[in-house]
């Protein structure tokens, strides 16, 4: 995540200074590169170089695979802004959700089968899979056609490599658009949270096999979620949609480790995963219709870079504060007495209690902008 918050702001000026399709295509050749040669350094060191952290070939093997995943993203951007080329504006908010139903498919394989083929197959057979999909995938991109001309420099215009400056610019020019990011950047924040503990919780509820299942099951929610938002689009008011989501994600926030059980924990992840491409969904939709096309890929790799990065820091921030000092009280008996009420009885009241706060505080933030200054701007700019 901290790489691609470094890279988001180069990605997007790539995207605007060059066509859709080429960025998406030199994204997917170096992914494709990146994990061939992954490959290579697979075979030269074998399976135990690479698995040893205190070898050099796990440390060139990391750094490959990661510069394959880093450059992904550059088509994601790519892709956001060849929505709004591609697609009229009314039926954006459904292509967005096509978007996210696509990314759940991907999600709940890439969850589910990539620790089977691992635990069956081994790291070889599954880097072989990896390197034959993305070259499927690179294929099947080099045939599709997408009408677009070359982006051109008004007079006097330079857009340097990092354009932190052209971004600003196209924010500050949408009244409460800088606001919205913000506010997503705090969500992620608070989402970091969930990102640190979600799997600890989840392993103290199930076997580490049945938890990876529980996560590929569970990421249906993406698949239902996006297509709900490719059937019925987000409604007139995208922004609206997004804080409601937003509040509906507090709201599990709070309630789906209330209790230590599996049933409540699984039903509340997929409510999660169900309500995220209707947020993701109403967040682009909002930006391809207020930023001009030809700054949508700064905005988009602003918006990425801001947003990535914050998660992180909360992440790694709230680890240490679970770990040594929320659970151990939560597991003395004045920590279960004082919080029963609420939490129940457990060895996972700590993260519990870690959940529910980080849920309560979204949902207040939620609140707030629900009557802000710049949630009226921006719902104005859109409705222009």
């Amino acid at each position: 995540m901290l790489f691609l918050a470094v890279f988001g702001m180069v990605f997007g000026s790539l995207v605007d200074r060059h066509r859709k399709k080429p960025i998406m295509v030199v994204s997917s050749v170096v992914t494709l590169l990146a994990f061939a040669l992954s490959g290579g350094v697979y075979v030269l060191f074998g399976e135990e170089g690479v698995s040893q952290w205190q070898q050099p070939g796990f440390w060139i093997f990391v750094t490959v695979i990661l510069t394959g995943a880093v450059v992904e993203s550059l088509r994601n951007i790519a892709l956001s802004t060849t929505v709004t080329l591609l697609v009229p504006e009314d039926e954006r908010d459904k292509a967005n959700g096509l978007v996210g139903t696509v990314q759940g498919v991907a999600f709940m394989v890439t969850s589910v089968f990539s620790g089977l083929s691992i635990g069956l197959l081994g790291m070889g057979w599954t880097l072989v899979i990896a390197i034959a999909l993305t070259g499927i995938s690179l294929a099947h991109l080099l045939v599709i056609p997408i009408p677009e001309v070359q982006p051109h420099l008004e007079e006097g215009e330079k857009r340097p490599t990092f354009d932190i400056a052209g971004a600003m610019t196209a924010i500050r020019a949408v009244p409460g658009l800088l606001a919205l990011i913000l506010f997503a950047t705090f969500n992620n924040l608070v989402g970091g949270v969930f990102m640190a503990l979600m799997d600890p919780y989840g392993l103290e509820l199930f076997d580490v096999k049945v938890w990876g299942v529980v996560l590929g099951v569970t990421s249906l929610g993406f698949i239902i979620g996006g297509g709900l938002v490719a059937k019925f689009g987000l409604g007139a008011r995208p922004l609206r949609t997004l804080l409601l989501v937003n509040v509906g994600v507090a709201v599990v926030g709070m309630l789906f480790t209330i209790r230590e059980a599996q049933w409540l924990y699984v039903l509340g992840i997929l409510v999660f995963m169900a309500l995220t491409p209707a947020a993701e969904a109403a967040e682009q939709t909002l930006l391809q219709k207020v930023v001009p096309f030809r700054s949508q890929g700064r905005v988009f790799g602003f918006q990425q870079s801001v947003e990535m990065g914050s998660a992180p820091v909360s992440a790694f921030l709230i680890g240490p504060v679970a770990q040594y000092w929320l659970i151990p009280y939560m597991r003395t008996e004045d920590g279960q007495d004082r919080w029963a009420w609420l939490l129940g009885r457990g060895d996972t009241r700590g993260i519990a209690l870690v959940f529910f706060v980080a849920g309560f505080v979204m949902l207040i933030a939620v609140l707030l902008a629900f009557v802000s200054r710049p949630y009226r701007q921006l719902t104005a700019a859109y409705e222009k």
